[in-house]
């Protein structure tokens, strides 16, 4: 289960990604200043690109948790992808990096895992603007599948990470949702040790 990645994404890297798709990216709040972030971790507040008007995606700054359906429950970082549909807030979680965690006493060894060639990511994701007692809260969790050859020595469960061709579909709320998604493909994380 993913509870700490990172995010060093620069509002150029963003719009030339996007530029290069033919989606155009807006920023609703201006262009924000992105200070690199190496942890990122739940309930921390995080970018996310999700649909905006007319086709267009949008850049938001929301919370990374659903609040617990239960009482005092933790909240819901990640939600497993399997035999679900997702007709609605979907989104993407952009990312330099994920970590994963391995051993059974604390401190626990720390991996990174990045994208072999690319300096950045998305990940599929869900959003939704929940009631609290404090009022409405816009949160987002990350979606997970099985774990490929790359990190099944590390958990048995990794991140959805979405291919940048699949990224304007996975935002079109006008198309169908990929309801059945694969590991990644054996070499497509590199994998360094961070921590003990």
């Amino acid at each position: 289960m993913c509870n700490d990645y990172g995010h060093k994404v620069t509002v150029d890297a963003y719009r030339e990604a996007f530029g290069a798709l033919k989606l155009p990216l807006r920023f609703p709040r201006g262009a924000p200043n992105l200070e690199p972030r190496e942890d990122i971790r739940p309930t921390d507040p995080a970018p996310i690109i999700r649909a905006g008007e007319d086709g267009e995606a949008e850049f938001a700054t929301l919370r990374w948790g659903f609040p617990s359906p239960k009482p005092k429950g933790p909240p819901v970082i990640n939600f497993r992808s399997e035999g679900r549909r997702f007709d609605r807030g979907r989104c993407l979680v952009p990312a330099s990096h994920f970590f994963e965690f391995t051993g059974d006493k604390y401190p626990k060894t720390k991996w990174r895992f990045t994208v072999k060639d690319q300096d950045w990511f998305c990940m599929a994701g869900l959003w939704r603007t929940a009631e609290t007692r404090d009022g409405p809260l816009e949160a987002f969790t990350i979606l997970t599948c099985a774990p490929g050859e790359d990190l099944k020595p590390y958990h048995d469960r990794q991140v959805v990470v979405l291919e940048r061709r699949h990224w304007a579909a996975w935002l079109d709320p006008t198309r169908p949702a990929e309801p059945d998604f694969k590991p990644a493909p054996a070499g497509t994380f590199a994998v360094e040790k961070v921590g003990r």
